[in-house]
């Protein structure tokens, strides 16, 4: 038996590819799927099927993109109008090699969430593991709050009985494969390691602990954040996204034709830290450092508008455009060669974002200055301590509140430790704002030096 697990970082993404003999499956994949050909041609395999757990809402699917260069069969789940693929039914049974994988329905997470169990043929009819997709994680399950609050306690008693009734009994010793690990937005608590069984949750998962009823009281308590581009993920998963054929490309532009570009609508997009950001950027930039591209260009971005990039290094262009893809944006007009220096050098005006470290902001705030101390965390983190007088805004809700932003005085944005702050402060500064700061090492720099917070 061959077990791959591909993680994609950012979105904290698990793929599995399973193989026997020259026939091989892939569940999941992501839309950047060259590297499940190069694991076959690897291993003298033959991708037969392709199996989704659910209509993802965090990433786009790869699933016709693996079938236009492979011709594999696709399944998913029933109860969606799907305009592609085939539906499977409950009890489905597909042999890959020696391989049994049985379909398994698990709605909860959504309505025609899917489980995949494998038994290896060749070593008894037992279950060795099981792909979860978003019914069940490492620490935690899936969140239940997609068709809003109204369905939230329905979909909990479904993921609740999924668990309880379709894949516990599996076995204690079924390995656990689910469709993310830790930092994904599709968990609130999910652990930080890939290993652990059906056994290890039922007596370790702290969801699991609970009866029924507390465990629907606890999903429909959630608050998630729920990211705009979810309903274009939505809508890609079910029709089919654009066929890629190949990473894009982007060009690399000297600062006259980026200017060009920016001029025609597209908007930049600065990928470096936000330290390097305060010290000089392109004006107009939206400030999303490398790593949270994944999930932050589904907040702030539009489909419509080609993207520019500026980055830190140029060989981190194609790794900006993995993550682009993924979230459904293709639409990637250039980067800019010589990144900022080279703009400066060429004579177009720079733009700066201030920096305040706590202890200034301490101080500005023990002499009575008049400025908005803005929060752009999430409610959870806000809850668990924040400065006295702050106000309260998540990142990804800046730019549709803008009219609640106080515009005559300053502006200090803090998050956790300045990234999210620097997104937020770029909007800001986008849309006119004079007097804006990130405070550097955010709420984590502030409790370090015995700063005092508020807690809800």
């Amino acid at each position: 038996m061959i077990f791959e697990r591909i993680k994609s970082e950012g979105i904290a993404h698990n793929s599995y590819l399973v193989g026997s003999g020259s026939e091989a499956a892939v569940i999941d994949p992501r839309r950047d799927c060259r590297i499940y050909l190069d694991l076959t041609l690897q291993r003298g395999l033959r991708i037969k099927h392709i199996f989704e757990t659910h209509r993802n809402e965090d990433y786009v699917v790869g699933s016709l993109e693996l079938n236009s260069l492979t011709g594999a069969d696709i399944h998913h789940g029933p109860g969606l109008d799907w305009k592609y693929g085939h539906t499977l039914r409950d009890g489905q049974e597909f042999q890959v090699g020696s391989l049994r994988l049985t379909a398994i329905h698990t709605p909860g997470h959504t309505r025609e969430s899917m489980s995949y169990a494998l038994a290896d043929l060749s070593s008894g009819e037992a279950t060795v593991m099981v792909f979860t997709g978003d019914a069940l994680f490492v620490g935690d399950v899936g969140r239940t709050d997609f068709y809003g609050p109204e369905q939230a306690s329905v979909l909990a008693s479904s993921l609740y009985d999924s668990i309880f009734n379709r894949l516990l009994p599996l076995g204690d010793g079924v390995i656990l494969c689910p469709g993310h690990g830790a930092g994904s937005v599709c968990g609130v608590n999910i652990a930080d390691r890939d290993e652990s069984t059906l056994g290890i949750e039922r007596v370790q998962n702290p969801l699991l602990q609970k009866g029924k009823d507390d465990f629907v009281k606890h999903k429909v308590a959630e608050r998630l954040e729920m990211a705009p581009y979810f309903r274009q993920m939505e809508k890609y998963n079910l029709e089919g996204p654009p066929l890629l054929k190949g990473l894009p490309v982007p060009s690399p532009l000297a600062p006259v034709e980026f200017r060009k570009e920016m001029d025609k609508g597209a908007v930049v997009v600065d990928t470096r830290g936000p330290a390097a950001f305060g010290g000089a950027h392109i004006r107009g930039s939206l400030s999303i450092w490398l790593e949270g591209l994944p999930v932050f260009a589904g907040w702030v971005l539009d489909y419509g508008s080609p993207i520019l990039l500026v980055l830190e290094e140029e060989r981190s262009t194609e790794q900006a455009v993995r993550y682009l893809v993924r979230a459904g944006y293709d639409r990637i007009a250039g980067y800019a060669r010589g990144g900022v220096e080279a703009w400066y050098k060429a004579g177009f005006p720079a733009g700066r974002l201030q920096i305040l470290a706590v202890h200034e902001l301490k101080a500005r705030m023990d002499r009575g200055e008049q400025f908005t101390v803005l929060d752009v965390r999430a409610g959870s983190e806000w809850g668990e301590g924040h400065i006295r007088g702050a106000m309260h805004i998540y990142v990804g809700y800046v730019r549709e509140t803008l009219n609640e932003i106080p515009r005559e005085e300053a502006v200090a944005v803090i998050c956790r430790s300045g990234h999210r702050a620097g997104l937020g402060a770029s909007m800001l500064l986008r849309e006119g704002w004079q007097e804006v700061y990130n405070v550097l090492g955010g709420m984590e720099a502030w409790v370090a030096a015995g700063y005092p917070v508020e807690r809800e």
